[in-house]
């Protein structure tokens, strides 16, 4: 029987493209939970939003990512093409282009973050089960004359704590239980050494540790059989891991951290070396206080042998002091007469000096001066006063009429000896008088000029 061909009118369930991603966008949203994915970047892209865009392969396939700027912020790394990463991520699609991708919510770098989310997790197991608690950790002992080191044996770390322990702390007895410190089956070692060194009875306290090393290489500290080792350890212990910055699960477990090696080596010997300086200490000081009392010995054997003179010595000590004290008298004495004559001429100066005669020969002196100062004052005077007299006639002398006429120029008067001034008080034929510097004579005026 053939089937009659569908006719327009027949009922279809018909979707369009964009109704047909949604629908495949929220069944893969909704039936598959965020997911752990592993795999290399390729096509990394940063466009200016901010997001980050790029493919995750491995080597038989790749999907798209997409991992938003709001998330991506929280990285402390920088991705890069050719980069293994770890990514926990949720299943979409993208609806314009159809596209299966993930929606990256979190990245690390693989390897080194799965090695941290695996120790992180053991921290928390141990922490809860109370192996890091301060309560249970015990303290080192004062002198510890026996000390175990776990370590490796051609490390430069026992090289470091060898020679720390002997300069600060060469009465310790020292012993090292050899053991791998990376690399497969190195925690066993370690925690069977740790085992094994408690159980002998011989130490007073366990050093365990190595020096600095990748995480990878720091990893047989950070084992769990290594942890419990630590913590059932019969004799307190030291874990020094790697440099500073490193903190291991041994670190946490073990009654103390050292941030070193050598650092380790110098607790153990803390009280050793501080016995050590305060002997020396010690030491100086009495041999300070017996040089000092030999020296005060010294001083009175030399003070009792001085005193211990010859008695000729002191007799001609005491003749030297006599004659010593002669001599003195004379001096004084002398010195009494001289002082008394001196006194006597004194007083005869005073007595000259007060003499009538002297008197007045002081003030005829001084008269004299006075009559020559006044002298030589009234000369100044007198001077002062001509200088004056004939500056002033010099000055007279330079407005005086006559002194205009030295230099060539003339007097016109009129009949009554008064001065012309001006030449329309003339006329034609008038007499007047002509004065010169030296004499005058008459003229006519015969030409007027205003």
């Amino acid at each position: 029987m053939q089937s009659s061909p569908a006719t327009p009118n027949s009922k279809r369930s018909v979707l369009s493209v964009s109704d047909l991603n949604r629908e495949v966008k929220q069944l893969l949203e909704g039936s598959i939970p965020l997911l752990w994915i592993s795999g290399e970047i390729s096509n990394f892209t940063v466009p200016s939003s901010g997001h980050w865009y790029f493919s995750l392969k491995d080597a038989r396939a790749q999907v798209r990512c997409a991992m938003f700027r709001g998330r991506n912020r929280s990285v402390a790394f920088r991705p890069q093409n050719g980069r293994e990463v770890l990514i926990r991520a949720r299943v979409s699609l993208y609806e314009g282009r159809g596209e299966f991708q993930l929606i990256v919510e979190h990245m690390e770098e693989a390897g080194f973050g799965a090695l941290m989310r695996q120790l992180e997790q053991l921290k928390a197991k141990l922490q809860a089960e109370g192996l890091f608690d301060s309560a249970r950790k015990r303290a080192l002992p004062y002198l510890p004359t026996n000390i175990g080191i776990i370590t490796s044996p051609t490390g430069a770390a026992i090289r470091d704590m060898i020679h720390v322990l002997g300069r600060r702390h060469p009465g310790a007895q020292i012993e090292l239980w050899p053991v791998a410190v990376q690399g497969q089956g190195a925690a066993q070692q370690i925690a069977n050494a740790i085992e094994k060194a408690g159980r002998s009875g011989r130490h007073d306290l366990l050093i365990v540790g190595r020096g600095g090393g990748s995480l990878e290489d720091l990893w047989p500290f950070n084992e769990e059989v290594v942890a419990r080792a630590l913590a059932t350890c019969p004799i307190p212990t030291i874990s020094a891991v790697g440099h500073e910055t490193d903190t291991t699960v041994s670190d946490l477990a073990a009654d103390l951290r050292a941030p070193t090696p050598s650092a380790a080596a110098e607790i153990a010997s803390a009280n050793a070396a501080e016995l050590y300086q305060r002997l020396e200490n010690s030491r100086l000081r009495l041999y300070r206080a017996i040089q000092q009392q030999v020296r005060h010995l010294q001083q009175k054997i030399m003070l009792s042998r001085n005193r211990l003179r010859h008695p000729r010595e002191q007799l001609q000590n005491r003749s030297q002091r006599l004659d010593h004290l002669e001599m003195r008298l004379l001096a004084a004495g002398q010195q009494q007469i001289q002082q008394r004559r001196n006194q006597l001429a004194a007083a005869q100066r005073a007595f000259t000096h007060y003499q009538p005669q002297r008197q007045l020969q002081k003030k005829g002196e001084q008269l004299k001066f006075v009559q020559s100062t006044l002298q030589r004052a009234a000369e100044r005077l007198l001077q002062q006063k001509a200088d004056r007299l004939n500056h002033q006639a010099q000055l007279l002398h330079n407005v005086s009429p006559l002194a205009v006429l030295q230099r060539g120029y003339a007097i016109a008067k009129d009949s009554q000896g008064k001065p012309l001034k001006d030449s329309r008080t003339l006329e034609i034929n008038q007499e007047i008088e002509v004065q010169l510097a030296q004499g005058h004579f008459s003229a006519k005026v015969e030409n007027i000029s205003h």
